[in-house]
C-alpha cells in the first residue's frame, strides 16, 4: 500500500468518524429536546392535577378542623351565604393542615343529627336501582341492536344517539307529564324509571357488542347454543369491562343529580344528599366540610375500584367503528 493510499484510507476513516460523531451529537440533542419536552408536559399536567385536586384535599382536611379554627379562617367568606351582605375586610388563609384534629363534625353528621344519614340513604335508594336496572335493560337492548338485522335497527340506534345528545333539562317536562299520568309523582319511581331507560348505556354497549367477532357466535351456534346462552355466556362476559365503566359513569352521574329531585319531589324528606348539601353550606361551615367529605366517599371508592375497567371500556368503545 502506497503513501497515497494510506492518506486516502486515513482521510476516509476520519470522515467516517466525523460523521459518526455528528450523528451522535444530533441524537444527543434530540434526546435532550425530547427530555425537556417530556419534563415540561409532565410538570404542566402535575400542576393541573394539583389544581383540580386542591378543593378535594382542602375539603377533606378542613373537615377535621374545629369550628373555632374554621370560623377564624373562613367565617367572613361564608357569612354572606346567610343572606346578609358582609364586607370581607380580612385576608382569608387557606389551611391544609388543622392545628388540632377534631371529629365533632363527623359525630354531629353521623350520630347526633339523623337528617344527614337519612339523605345519604335516600341517595343510595335512588342511585343503586337506577344503575343496576339500567345496565340490565341496556344489555338486552344492545344485544338486539348488535345481533339482529332489521331495517328499523339503524333508525332505532339513531334515535338513541339523538336522545343521548339531549341534556336532561330538555326531557324533564315530558318526564314530569308522564310521571303525573302514571301517578308516581313524589315517589322514587318518578326518578328511577326515566333513569333505567337512559340511552347512554345502550350506546356504549351496542358499540362494544358489534366488536365481538361473528366467528365466536357461529361457533357457539354449532355447539348448540341458543340466543339466551350466547347472550349470557359469551356476550355478557366479553362486555365485562364496558359494563363496569358504564356502571361507574351512571353511578357518578345520578349520585350528583339535583334537577330531578327538585322537580319530581314535593316532600323534602325524600331529597337525596346532593340536594341537601346546599342547605348545609348556609349554616355550619365545619359540618358542611364533613358532610361533603362523607358524600364523596362512595364515588371515590367506586372509581378507585373500577378505574382499570373504566379506562379499558372507554378506550374499546371509543375505538370501534359501528
Amino acid at each position: 500500500m502506497t503513501g497515497t493510499d494510506n492518506k486516502r484510507y486515513r482521510s476516509a476513516a476520519e470522515e467516517l468518524e466525523e460523521k459518526r460523531r455528528r450523528s451522535r451529537m444530533i441524537h444527543r440533542k434530540r434526546r435532550i429536546k425530547h427530555g425537556i419536552y417530556v419534563a415540561v408536559v409532565c410538570t404542566f399536567l402535575l400542576i393541573v392535577s394539583l389544581i383540580f385536586l386542591f378543593p378535594i384535599v382542602l375539603t377533606i382536611t378542613n373537615s377535621f378542623m374545629s369550628q373555632t379554627e374554621i370560623a377564624a379562617s373562613y367565617g367572613k367568606i361564608f357569612s354572606s351565604l346567610t343572606g346578609k351582605r358582609v364586607f370581607v375586610a380580612e385576608v382569608v388563609h387557606l389551611k391544609l393542615i388543622p392545628d388540632m384534629v377534631s371529629f365533632s363534625q363527623y359525630s354531629t353528621a353521623l350520630i347526633k343529627s339523623p337528617d344527614y344519614l337519612l339523605k345519604f340513604w335516600n341517595s343510595v335508594l335512588l342511585v343503586v336501582p337506577i344503575t343496576l336496572f339500567q345496565i340490565a335493560v341496556a344489555l338486552c337492548a344492545s344485544y338486539a341492536l348488535a345481533r339482529f338485522d332489521s331495517k328499523f335497527r339503524s333508525f332505532v340506534f339513531f334515535a338513541y344517539v339523538i336522545l343521548m345528545l339531549m341534556p336532561y333539562q330538555v326531557t324533564l317536562v315530558p318526564n314530569y307529564l308522564v310521571a303525573g299520568w302514571l301517578h308516581i309523582l313524589n315517589t322514587r319511581w318518578s326518578i328511577i324509571l326515566p333513569g333505567v331507560f337512559s340511552p347512554y348505556a345502550v350506546f356504549l354497549l351496542t358499540k362494544f357488542m358489534k366488536r365481538i367477532p361473528s366467528a365466536i357466535i357461529e361457533a357457539a351456534k354449532l355447539d348448540g347454543c341458543g340466543e339466551w346462552k350466547i347472550f349470557t355466556r359469551i356476550c355478557v362476559p366479553l362486555c365485562r369491562s364496558v359494563i363496569w365503566s358504564v356502571a361507574v359513569l351512571v353511578f357518578i352521574d345520578y349520585w350528583n343529580m339535583v334537577e330531578q329531585p327538585l322537580i319530581m319531589f314535593d316532600d323534602q324528606e325524600k331529597y337525596p344528599l346532593s340536594v341537601f348539601l346546599s342547605k348545609i353550606n348556609s349554616g355550619d361551615v365545619g359540618l358542611a366540610f364533613a358532610v361533603a367529605t362523607f358524600y364523596m366517599v362512595p364515588t371515590l371508592l367506586v372509581f378507585l375500584y373500577s378505574e382499570d375497567y373504566l379506562i379499558e371500556g372507554i378506550s374499546y368503545s371509543g375505538g370501534i367503528k359501528g
